[in-house]
């Protein structure tokens, strides 16, 4: 992720190393809540305002993508390869699946240009589920 910052041209600075730090090796899809959760105590001065925008220039230059795929807050996904995912309804937990083979769509109107597909599989985890 820090080779793709460098490679789209934008500054290395301290705080933005740390976001990456901090959410590159991240299965867990979190918000920019919870990476400025993680940050506060190391970088008290800066701001959410700070990380959201990281994480948005993230997601500009193609490093990592957003997911709205529960209720609450979006959340950051560094996993920029091809993948599904299983979303719980109990507990928003959000986890990768290796993708599968898209299908061709039939059914899409004239003229539609496909830019992704996705494959979100609704449900509750298995902890969820053993409560």
């Amino acid at each position: 992720m820090v080779q793709g910052l460098r490679a789209a041209g934008l500054k290395l600075t301290p705080q933005r190393l740390a976001i990456v730090e901090a959410f590159a090796d991240d299965a867990t899809h979190p918000t920019a809540q919870e990476i400025f959760e993680r940050l506060r105590r190391r970088l008290p001065t800066m701001s959410f305002a700070t990380v959201y925008t990281t994480l948005d220039t993230l997601a500009a230059a193609g490093l990592c993508t957003v997911r709205a795929l529960s209720p609450g807050p979006a959340r950051f996904d560094p996993n920029v390869a091809p993948h599904g995912h299983a979303v719980c309804d109990a507990c928003g937990a959000l986890i990768d699946l290796p993708a599968r083979p898209a299908r061709a769509a039939t059914s899409l109107p004239d003229g539609f240009v496909v830019r992704a597909v996705e494959t979100i599989y609704r449900g509750t985890c298995a902890r969820c589920a053993r409560r």
